[in-house]
């Protein structure tokens, strides 16, 4: 096994995500095993994603080995566009051909592409379709890419969308009960436990809540909304340079204009496992501007107190607090 404090290259980081998750697959798996999992997950936050991934991916073979099981011959299902296996043809490689398939970073499952990133992890994929998703951290997306349309589901998280032009095929994402549908266009979706953010870059999206069809808000460049699962819209003015500043996890910054810093701090911990804790509730009302690394909370702590004159405390590993209780 690769010795954690080693840095891997993204084929090398999903090879030996793969590998995990056949050992997982046996009957055998032991408690060492588990301990030494997780000193290897902990070594690199980008490991967990790529794990999440192979399991995902690991779980979808699951029904060619049922076509294998019943003795039927394993024919690919109609509309995959890519490698079709089953579980029991990757092992019978000996794993060469999981390696193979990761060697560009993805893996076509039954038509099927499914990403998946840790805490702090921001990745930006190509799509067979020639569309191009970013996808933020602690996300995870499923595309599906068949003759007459193009489905993501996000089914946790935000990416961010260069939607290919194509016509006969339009985009949707499904973000729970909420839709978002373009064409040819750019655009982000974020979702939370009550609906889903959308916001556009480029183009015009359609978006909607699943059940209420007629109920649907157009939005262009710049314009941003939030779908309620109840159907609700709320719309905010447009606003280009607010939706870039929104969307610059995608350049691995975040960026700040008169925020609470409450609000900022929780930006933050969303990239992060050593969490900013606010310790004096006056202090998160207080405004802030700033541009910042996703990857520097300890920055943000230290701007914090050069422009408010309150303590912060860098001494613990697994959080950051600022100002007194």
């Amino acid at each position: 096994m690769t010795e954690p404090s080693m840095t891997l290259s993204r084929a090398e980081l999903d090879a030996q995500a793969w590998r995990w998750v056949v050992r997982m697959d046996a009957e055998d798996w032991t408690s060492a095993e588990e301990a030494e999992l997780q000193i290897w997950l902990a070594a690199d936050p980008k490991r967990l994603g790529a794990l999440l991934e192979a399991e995902a991916m690991w779980m979808a073979l699951d029904g060619a080995d049922a076509v294998v099981e019943s003795g039927e011959a394993p024919v690919p299902p109609p509309n995959s566009r890519g490698p079709w296996f089953s579980r029991r043809t990757m092992l019978a490689g000996g794993g060469a051909a999981l390696a193979a398939s990761f060697a560009g970073g993805l893996l076509l499952v039954r038509g099927r592409e499914v990403y998946a990133t840790g805490v702090g992890e921001i990745r930006r994929v190509p799509l067979a379709d020639g569309s191009t998703a970013a996808i933020n951290t602690a996300s995870r997306i499923d595309i599906e890419l068949a003759d007459t349309r193009r489905s993501v589901r996000l089914e946790q998280g935000e990416a961010w969308f260069q939607v290919a032009k194509d016509s006969n095929r339009p985009f949707v994402v499904e973000a729970g009960r909420i839709r978002a549908q373009a064409v040819g266009t750019a655009f982000a979706v974020r979702r939370h436990n009550n609906g889903a953010d959308i916001l556009v870059t480029e183009g015009m999206v359609e978006a909607w809540a699943e059940g209420a069809d007629g109920n649907r808000t157009r939005l262009t460049a710049g314009q941003r909304a939030f779908v309620a699962d109840n159907a609700a819209i709320t719309s905010a003015p447009a606003e280009l340079a607010s939706v870039d500043r929104t969307l610059a996890w995608r350049s691995g910054r975040v960026d700040f204009v008169n925020d609470p810093i409450a609000e900022a701090a929780a930006e933050f911990n969303r990239y992060n496992r050593r969490k900013l804790v606010i310790l004096d509730p006056a202090i998160g009302k207080e405004r802030f501007d700033g541009v910042f690394r996703t990857d520097d909370p300890g920055g943000f702590a230290v701007a914090v107190r050069d422009s408010l004159s309150v303590p912060i405390d860098l001494s613990r590993s697994e959080e950051i607090r600022i100002g007194k209780p």
